[in-house]
């Protein structure tokens, strides 16, 4: 067996000359400028099985089938990691589905995503609801794909049996979620559930705005924004922060923002972080781009839940991503049909709501972000390994030797009109219609291939077996075969 093996390097060295040179031989070598250790630099990416192997010197020599060389205006950015997605499938493909998210996803760069337990059906609450769903997505997602579980009343019991099998973390809504088969639960059954997970080691993220508060504010009705921006005061998202805070201090629970878009609050949640809780925050680029004085009576596509606030709250929310407050900026993509969407004539109160903005959500944060003088560098952290940390998928969101070959390749300085007819997800509504932005993606590899739009080859994902983002990576924690 050994001569055998002997026999077959001999023949390989006497054809291409070297040992060293079959060691070398990559399958992939991206040559520009490319995000490493938090700065563009000149470099060669090389990859070989799906994974960076070598970091070189532009004036290196590496061997490889392909070789890329960026344009002059391109640089090479790790691929984009969104946590905040709802495919809606099964139960309600026509709002969007994995084949069409996936796309949009790929579209934009983002190369990871973990999906929402709702608004599919059933929703993602038991095991067998994850296994629905990932028999729905199998073979058909452009990206890679997690999942996330459920907290609803009486499923309790389900919580162990989703962590084993592989969800990223729990969410739940302390107040109605607007579909029937995901219930809302009460803060104390938020506790209950934050002390099962937190012996589970797992992660609880929370749809923060308390009902009662809600229930007591002025009423939405009619094409007015401000009457429905009224309706959801900042108050009450205020005081369900606090009550996460209060459940993660009291349980040990690691818990999770979801969505913030109150500036308010975020004085409180840097005390509690101080003060060692285990708690992070997201937002989402329609809050850090968009503002209430901007909406026009009856424009329902801006319509999301909780609602985009003021421009000085604005402000606040890009101050609390300075300061780290906020740790990263996913989309909490949620497009419905339009008929939902446009419902009641411009009534805010009627029209569903969700923003659908999965593949703009890197050109929209640095049209932005630029303009406040925040470099590209932050945006992309704050879009990739910082989501890819707090999941556990550390392998995820750099470009670092061990990590995934997932990349987007982007002009930076090339602007566009946003058509909502042209973006990828299933229906052409999206607030940004013909808003131009700053930055396009070009192409995006996953596993250090290029996506192929015709040919879905993403895969589905489980919680990595080793969650603390400074370990040693395993193929599991970035998603490739064990």
């Amino acid at each position: 067996m050994l001569e055998r093996v002997a026999a077959r390097l001999v023949g390989a060295v006497a054809i291409t000359g070297s040992l060293d040179i079959i060691q070398a031989r990559l399958d992939l070598v991206l040559r520009g400028r490319a995000l490493v250790d938090g700065e563009f630099r000149d470099a060669q990416i090389g990859v070989r099985d799906g994974r960076i192997v070598r970091i070189a010197r532009a004036d290196e020599t590496l061997d490889a089938a392909q070789i890329v060389e960026l344009a002059d205006d391109e640089v090479l950015l790790p691929g984009l990691v969104d946590t905040h997605v709802h495919v809606n499938e099964p139960g309600r493909t026509e709002w969007e589905g994995f084949e069409s998210a996936t796309r949009a996803a790929a579209a934009g760069g983002v190369t990871t995503i973990v999906d929402m337990p709702l608004n599919s059906i059933p929703p993602t609450v038991t095991v067998e609801a994850l296994n629905i769903k990932r028999d729905t997505a199998e073979g058909r997602v452009f990206v890679d794909v997690g999942f996330w579980g459920g907290v609803i009343p009486g499923n309790l019991d389900d919580l162990p049996g989703l962590h084993a099998a592989g969800v990223f973390g729990f969410k739940c809504f302390l107040l109605p979620s607007g579909v029937d088969e995901f219930p809302e639960v009460s803060v104390y059954e938020m506790r209950r559930a934050m002390a099962s997970i937190a012996q589970l080691g797992s992660l609880l993220v929370v749809h923060a705005e308390d009902a009662h508060i809600i229930e007591d504010s002025v009423q939405p009705g009619g094409r007015e924004y401000s009457d429905f921006l009224a309706s959801r005061p900042r108050s009450a998202e205020d005081a369900a922060i606090s009550e996460v805070i209060r459940g993660a201090i009291d349980t040990g629970a690691r818990a999770h923002i979801l969505h913030l878009s109150n500036g308010d609050s975020i004085a409180r949640l840097a005390a509690a972080k101080a003060e060692g809780v285990d708690l992070s925050v997201e937002t989402c680029p329609h809050y850090l781009t968009l503002s209430a004085e901007d909406i026009p009576a009856g424009a329902t596509a801006f319509k999301c839940c909780p609602p985009i606030r003021e421009d000085d709250n604005r402000d606040e929310l890009w101050q609390g991503l300075a300061d780290d407050t906020i740790d990263y900026v996913v989309s909490d993509h949620s497009p419905a049909t339009p008929e939902l969407k446009y419902a009641g004539n411009g009534d805010f109160s009627v029209a569903w709501g969700g923003i659908a903005s999965l593949q703009l959500g890197l050109p929209l944060m640095w049209t932005e972000g630029r303009r406040r003088g925040v470099p590209l560098a932050r945006i992309v952290e704050l879009m990739s390994a910082s989501p890819a940390d707090r999941v556990g998928l550390a392998g995820k969101g750099r470009i670092a030797v061990g990590a995934a070959a997932d990349f987007a390749v982007f002009a930076p300085e090339q602007t566009f009109v946003v058509d909502a007819r042209a973006l990828a997800h299933r229906h052409p509504v999206t607030p940004y219609h013909g808003r131009e932005l700053t930055g396009v993606v070009r192409a995006t590899y996953l596993a250090g291939l290029a996506i192929d739009q015709d040919q879905p080859r993403g895969r589905l994902l489980r919680r990595p077996r080793i969650e603390n983002p400074h370990t040693e990576i395993t193929h599991s924690e970035i998603g490739l075969p064990a």
